[in-house]
């Protein structure tokens, strides 16, 4: 359904150089009420204790929480439904260990993947693991429970049934579009290097042949254990409700904004780039090095309420997570409980925005369709997925120094079906807003269009609006645009009249690919291009200076 998070799975287990494979892995989906309450499991348990325990615990431990795990009240939450579940499961591995003598030191680990709505959740104990693969990294999303001396990191510090007590870890991050999970024991991660696993998993093949690959490589290296390996493919995500929403930016608040050279969640803010009416822009370094440099991107508390500011952030964050497309900027996610404080990350990109580079160049015919295919490639991906920008303009575009370009800022994006404070404004800069924007309209797929119409007149006119510049707090008038001739007769007339229509709100295109369509079919035609005085390569030394100067 197109409604629901899909996955697709595969996986494989070896005994290897042992007697008895004491490992044991299980996916579990449910039926389609199931998976919209509980989610899908994905878990990997390899047991401990001798033959006859470590199989029987690790089993035990699997089917068990499978059927404790759905069997309780989804109110409770997944944290909460976990925990009631492996409680009951180690008390009982416990106290069968103490009874029975043959199964004397019984016990298992668990790392269990659950996959609920648009989020992933981790619940884990011992030294299985689960990676991510996200962009081609790799992501080790758990910690091994293991004594840290070189001489004991095979003797587990956590594991179900060797306490009474029991300690989990327990983790939550946001689902992308195609993420890929593996889960794996011991006996795959002391034999393959992470790297090799990152290698293995970014070729383009099903689940099923990426864990017989794992394993495969695990028993090549020589591994002395069970070897067994579960890989996870999210091929389809749902749409965003607004539990879903608060629960991406959990207790996070807006605070006062921080200062140049301060440190932030491990984030030492190099310099301001930029500010606006509602934000607050900062070049960061990532102290780890985990992220290297990076744009940070803070609410004003003085400005904006709290709540609108929260809202700004879920929603992008929910687009840059759905959303995949070479022309939209990325979100970076960070580790489990480091971010305190509500802001968004994107990675550092090294060019300029359109805006900047208008004030210095005239745009030639062959870049600017160049630059308008790409953002009408950006729009439609966007459109596809039903969500609405809002606020497309020059200022919201970066053309990158290695070529091509990002469209930013999709905080005050319309999300399907989602209705909220934003939602009963109309955002945006005057002079790229459509009529009905002015008479209170919230904003759609035409609206944008306008937008993009506007933009792209802009960049080819040297800086020019259609219709001028709009104050704010005005009514413009929408009679006939300037003709582009007036500012570019070095341009063809077709590029006039695709503009004209393009900014025209009344018999403007259908969508953004038609607007690419005639862009792609006027060069087509054969008509003489005069070249720029400077290119954007031959700047592109100096205008990330000018940039974030």
């Amino acid at each position: 359904m197109s409604d629901q998070l899909a996955t697709q799975i595969g996986y494989a287990t070896e005994v290897g150089k042992r007697e008895v494979n004491e490992d044991f892995v299980a996916f579990y989906q449910g039926e389609e009420e199931e998976r919209a309450l509980y989610g899908s499991v994905a878990i990997i348990a390899d047991g401990i204790g001798g033959t006859r325990g470590g199989r029987c615990a690790a089993e035990l431990a699997v089917r068990e929480f499978i059927d404790a795990y759905y069997a309780q009240k989804e109110t409770l939450g997944v944290s909460r439904m976990a925990e009631i579940a492996l409680m009951s499961i180690n008390r009982w591995i416990h106290s069968q260990s103490q009874r029975d003598a043959a199964l004397k030191g019984m016990g298992t680990t668990f790392s269990a993947l659950i996959l609920l709505g648009s989020q992933a959740h981790i619940v884990h104990l011992g030294d299985t693991r689960i990676y991510r693969l996200r962009n081609n990294r790799l992501h080790l999303l758990t910690t091994d429970h293991v004594h840290q001396h070189p001489d004991l990191q095979h003797v587990l510090t956590r594991a179900l049934g060797i306490d009474e007590t029991l300690h989990i870890d327990y983790s939550q991050h946001n689902l992308q579009l195609h993420d890929r999970f593996l889960l794996c024991c011991d006996g795959v991660h002391t034999s393959v290097s992470n790297q090799r696993i990152q290698q293995l998993l970014s070729q383009n093949q099903s689940p099923h042949d990426h864990a017989c690959a794992i394993v495969q490589e695990a028993l090549n290296a020589g591994s002395q254990d069970n070897v067994s390996a579960l890989v996870v493919d999210v091929i389809q995500l749902p749409p965003p409700d607004k539990s879903f929403l608060e629960s991406a930016v959990g207790d996070l608040t807006v605070m006062a904004l921080p200062k140049v050279n301060e440190s932030i969640d491990g984030f030492r803010l190099r310099k301001k780039i930029s500010e606006s009416k509602y934000t607050t822009l900062f070049l960061a370094i990532d102290e780890s090095g985990r992220h290297g440099e990076v744009i940070i991107k803070f609410p004003k508390p003085d400005v904006n309420t709290e709540a609108i500011s929260r809202q700004a952030f879920i929603r992008e964050n929910w687009i840059t997570s759905h959303v995949h497309n070479p022309w939209i900027a990325e979100q970076v996610e960070l580790e489990t409980s480091r971010q305190t404080r509500l802001y968004t990350i994107m990675p550092y990109y090294q060019g300029e925005t359109l805006e900047h580079y208008l004030k210095e160049n005239t745009i030639s015919l062959d870049q600017g369709v160049d630059i308008s295919l790409m953002l009408c490639r950006a729009v439609y991906a966007l459109h596809k997925e039903r969500v609405i920008h809002r606020d497309i303009k020059p200022d919201n575009v970066i053309l990158l120094q290695q070529g091509g370009l990002k469209l930013l800022d999709l905080g005050v994006a319309r999300l399907p079906g989602l209705n909220d404070e934003l939602e009963s404004t109309a955002p945006g800069t005057p002079s790229y807003m459509s009529p009905e924007l002015f008479q209170g309209g919230r904003g759609n797929e035409q609206s944008d269009l306008y937008a993009l119409g506007v933009t792209v007149y802009r960049m080819f006119s040297k800086g020019h609006y259609p219709y001028g510049e709009v104050e704010p707090f005005t009514r413009p008038r929408f009679d006939k645009p300037t003709p582009l001739s007036q500012y570019r007769p070095d341009l063809p007339s077709w590029l006039e009249v695709l503009l004209g229509r393009a900014v025209n709100p009344e018999k403007g295109f259908t969508n953004a690919m038609d607007l690419a369509f005639e862009f792609e079919n006027g060069l087509a035609r054969g008509t003489t291009v005069l070249p720029m005085k400077n290119s954007l390569s031959s700047r592109a030394s100096t205008t990330i200076k000018n940039w974030f100067s």
